[in-house]
């Protein structure tokens, strides 16, 4: 693999030792060329060309993670990520100058030439990087993305849209009444038809809000379970992933604490209602797929969730919107309440996962209370924004 990879790469190679004393300072005050923008992501170049085939890199500094020296027929140039992104720089050979300047023609021409050769050879390397992803979620060297907050602020969109339309629906109901009363036996279409309209708003952001809980809790109960040590590596995360709600569920929280229970039960309830039929194309939330007409009139045929018995005539009770909002709510206030409590400062603070701190007991302190967690967030916040600014 590694000698296709360098065979892609044509004329590109390791820069070498400096050949002149020019040459030694001039990457310090290099230029970004316009063709050097067009290079792959930074992380497929720096396997590529320091994990796969070895070139030497200079490492660290100031706004920079990495530099990797190369030489495309003969002429240096640098392979840099920094602050602003990763490129291909022109060092500046002057040896009188001070500072970095414009890149020459060459150098743009080179710049494009070195970026189609890098992305032949990250190309040709494909099996590689697949075989380094296998390699790295096998350790816990690795953070988990986390989108509690966006996830989350999408539910409390939806949710709070549905709190707007219910009053709304019950004004309109109490003006319809008041008008009832003043005109005994008389209908207002106009207020008739805003209030069907309202109804259906309050249906549609009711089921939104409801889906978007679902999808927060997907995602935030494996961050639980990796705050409480519970998932230590990246194969344990990727099968949680794939695994299914009652599991991530399970995963997170203790169902043997009879309160939690009581919350599982109802809301893989409300998910079984609203989520597993209307996400497979369901004909209704109680599962009202077809009309059978009897005797005693037209009659609902329920899909049901029991293999052995996929129709019926019974199913469960008529959906309400608003008793499904109140139990999210409730679960809410019954997950925060308890020792996962800490976690919540942690999940909403756009912070990754870190599966090594699950694994060497740095989460474990960090839950001990609210106020450890707070003092852990804070700190480790600052270590990220310092890192995103290349502060080495």
């Amino acid at each position: 693999m590694s000698d296709m990879a360098r065979a892609a790469l044509q004329e590109l190679e390791p820069a070498g030792p400096p050949r002149s004393p020019e040459e030694g300072r001039g990457l310090m005050l290099s230029a970004q060329t316009e063709a050097g923008r067009g290079l792959p992501p930074y992380y497929l170049v720096y396997f590529l060309l320091v994990d796969l085939l070895k070139f030497p890199s200079l490492g660290q500094w100031e706004k920079s993670a990495w530099t990797v020296p190369v030489r495309f027929r003969g002429r240096l140039y640098g392979i840099e990520h920094r602050k602003m992104g990763l490129g291909v720089f022109e060092p500046n050979l002057d040896p009188n100058a001070r500072m970095s300047g414009r890149p020459s023609q060459q150098g743009e021409k080179d710049a494009t030439a070195i970026v189609d050769a890098i992305k032949k050879a990250v190309s040709v390397a494909t099996p590689y990087f697949q075989w380094r992803a296998l390699q790295a979620i096998a350790t816990s060297d690795l953070n988990v993305v986390n989108k509690n907050s966006d996830l989350f602020e999408r539910y409390e969109y939806f949710r709070d849209q549905f709190n707007t339309q219910v009053v709304e629906r019950k004004e309109l109901e109490s003006k319809a009444k008041d008008r009832g009363s003043e005109s005994p036996g008389t209908f207002n279409f106009e207020l008739i038809s805003s209030w069907l309209s309202v109804n259906k708003q309050v249906s549609w952001c009711a089921l939104a809000a409801i889906e978007a809980f679902f999808s927060w809790t997907e995602h935030a109960f494996i961050h639980l379970a990796i705050l409480q040590g519970k998932l230590t590596v990246g194969t344990q995360v990727a099968e949680l992933a794939e695994d299914n709600w009652n599991a991530k569920f399970k995963a997170a929280l203790d169902i043997s604490d009879k309160n939690t229970k009581a919350h599982y039960d109802k809301l893989l309830d409300l998910r079984a209602q609203v989520r597993n039929f209307v996400a497979h194309g369901a004909f209704g939330k109680e599962g009202q797929a077809f009309r059978f007409h009897s005797g005693a009139g037209s009659v609902s045929v329920l899909l049901t969730n029991d293999r052995d018995h996929q129709v019926s005539f019974t199913g469960r009770v008529a959906f309400d919107e608003a008793s499904a909002i109140t139990e999210i709510g409730s679960f809410l206030d019954h997950l925060w309440a308890g020792a996962l409590a800490p976690a919540r400062h942690y999940l909403f603070s756009v912070l990754p996962s870190i599966l090594s701190y699950a694994t060497d007991g740095t989460y474990a302190r960090a839950m001990q209370s609210e106020e450890d967690m707070l003092s852990f967030v804070d700190g480790l916040t600052r270590r990220f924004e310092q890192a995103a600014d290349m502060d080495w």
